[in-house]
């Protein structure tokens, strides 16, 4: 298992979260330096902290990066729904380097 989880919170009915579901799942995430392993987890769910639910409920989809080699979850900024498969692989890979500083 990778040490570093991409998390999708989203929510049911959502078109954002539904069209970004279906780009990360489509995109191979294995391909980025670290590897990440996606999870997409329902802001709705009753497994859900209320704390999470509080701070993500109105902002979904929001993309968190629970990064075991960074000691920390880090959430990524907002990204464009217009960006494709491609661009949206190129975009996690910067927000990556930004966060452990391999610009």
């Amino acid at each position: 298992m990778n040490s570093e989880v991409l998390i999708l919170y989203s929510r049911k009915g959502c078109c954002l979260c539904q069209t970004l579901e279906k780009k990360l799942s489509r995109i191979c995430l294995d391909n980025l330096n670290p590897s990440i392993e996606l999870t997409i987890v329902d802001i709705d769910s009753k497994t859900v902290s209320l704390d999470i639910q509080m701070k993500y409920t109105n902002e979904v989809p929001v993309i968190v990066l629970d990064s075991t080699r960074l000691l920390k979850k880090i959430e990524l900024p907002r990204v464009s729904p217009r960006l494709k498969e491609d661009m949206l692989l190129s975009w996690i890979q910067k927000n990556l380097n930004i966060l452990y500083k391999k610009v």
